[in-house]
This record gives C-alpha cells, structure tokens and sequence, in this order.
C-alpha cells in the first residue's frame, strides 16, 4: 500500500504546529483590510491584532485558494511518490474545494499512477480541523487511503458546529441578516445561535437574549445530540474573547462532563465574516 498525505487548508483554524505534529500539510487561504493593499496569509497577522483593527472599523475581505495554487501544493507531495487525501472547507462557504477537485483531476491524467481523493467536509473551521483529525486517527490505525475516504464521508453529517456571534454588524456586510435586524438586534441586547447546516451553509437558528444565554445554548446543543458527551472529542475556537471560553468549558463540565480537547482562534479569514467574540464548540452528534 502507497503512503499518502492528508491534506487541508487552513480554514480548519487548527495552528499550523499542531497539524505539522499530526503529519497533515494544509495550504493557506488569504485576507486583506480594504484599505491595505497588502494580502495576508491566514496566520501571518496575530490574531489579536487582526481582531483589534475589526473593532477600530476595518473591514477585512478573504480570497479563497484558487486551482493553480493548489495544483502546485499537491504536486509537491505527488513528487515524493505519495497519494493525496484532501478534507477541504466547505463548498457550501468557499471556492476551496472546487480548486481542490479541479486541481485533483488535472494532476491525475499527469500522475497515472497517484490516488488523488478531495472530500467536501461541508465543515468550517474547528469543526474542519475535528474531521481532519478524527481521518489522521483512522489513516494511524492503518487505514488505506480508501478506507480514510469513506470514513470521512460517513461521519461528515455528524460533526455538530454551534456559535454565537458578539456583534451583528459583520453578519449584516454578510447579507446574513438585515440592516434593520442589525441595529435593532445590538440595541436590545440579542444574540444568534447558529450552526452549519448538512449542505455546509451558515443558518442562523435561535436567537436569545444577552451573551450569557447564547453560551448557554451552545453547551445545551451539546447535552441534546453529542454522541459520547464525557468521552468525545471537543473542539472550541474563538475570536479573541478567552473568558467567554471559559465560561464555556465550565458548563460543559460541570453540566455534562465534557473535557474540551482543542481550543484555538477563529483566524481571519474565517473571523472576517463573524467578526470579533465569535464562539463556537464542535463535537460529534447524533445529527448536525
């Protein structure tokens, strides 16, 4: 059986040594202020600063990988006479994996004799990063490329996104709810609970009311559908609002027994359509 590499991108929001610690290489997707020429890679600004300059009044616009840039990242590993297994972003939120898939069946009809597999992880960020890593399980296990693929497909539906976002505004400049909604919804004080949905689309589900409530409905998702609520894997990531994770972990424990096993940042090409105090928790369940 030939070796072979998982490959992602770096809207799993999982660092970069972590994913260099689990054998997978990724390749980055990119960002820019609208008024800074200068294009960014997804984890060359910190975070911090990033998130800082959304709430001074920059608007950040993200690039999603095209074809030529991932044609030249896969080839780099097809050269060294390995097959290729990429869990890519989601159709549903990025041109991502349509580059993937494109630049996948270019390279096949060059390297005949290389497997090249580009699944849909109808996911974004940790919830990117939880599939990837549950696939790294599997390859360690000793599963062929095959068997990684369709393990992947089979539990797709099944890695639960939940998030509550801060401030409304950057849901607005996505079209994600309306002017009015905006305004009227950061006056009063109310918070979306949202999820991806099983197409990989961004739904706004719930609202309530303070952000204190919208915490609390994550960890509620979690009580309702997580497959294994002591034992799973718990994937938390954050747009630079640190104490608000806490609080989450806390409930999770203390409610369900729930560890949390990762907690990384929203980076920016994901925190550029959330915006600053963006929370979500990624767990496996029962249904998205």
């Amino acid at each position: 059986m030939r070796d072979y590499v998982i490959f992602t991108d770096s809207a799993c929001d999982i660092k970069p040594s972590d994913l260099e610690s689990w054998g997978v290489k990724f390749k980055e997707l990119t960002f820019r202020f609208s008024d800074d020429a200068k294009e960014y890679s997804n984890h060359e600004m910190p975070v911090e600063d990033f998130y800082n300059r959304m709430r001074e009044g920059g608007v950040a616009k993200t690039s999603a990988i095209n074809v030529a840039e991932m044609t030249e990242a896969f080839e780099e590993t097809l050269k060294e006479g390995k097959d290729i297994l990429c869990i890519s972003f989601s159709s549903g939120l990025s041109t991502t994996y349509n580059s993937a898939r494109l630049a996948a069946e270019e390279l096949s009809k060059i390297y005949v004799d290389s497997k090249i597999i580009v699944v849909d992880s109808l996911a974004a960020s940790a919830g990117e990063g939880l599939l990837v890593r549950l696939v790294v399980d599997k390859k360690n296990e000793g599963a062929s490329i095959e068997e990684a693929a369709e393990y992947a497909r089979s539990i797709i539906q099944n890695v639960c996104h939940w998030f509550t976002v801060d401030d409304l505004v950057y849901l607005k400049r996505g079209g994600r709810i309306s002017s009015a909604a905006a305004f009227f919804g950061n006056m009063i004080g109310i918070k979306p609970v949202l999820h991806v949905d099983s197409e990989g689309h961004l739904v706004n589900v719930m609202k309530v009311r303070g952000r204190k409530s919208a915490i609390a409905a994550l960890a509620d998702k979690l009580g309702e559908t997580a497959i294994d609520k002591e034992n799973g894997k718990v994937y938390i990531s954050h747009a630079d609002c640190m104490s608000d994770v806490q609080e989450l972990v806390n409930i999770l424990k203390s409610k369900y027994g729930a560890t949390v096993d990762i907690i990384t940042n929203v980076g920016p090409v994901i925190g550029a359509h959330s915006g600053p105090g963006t929370i979500a928790l990624f767990f496996i369940g029962n249904v998205r």
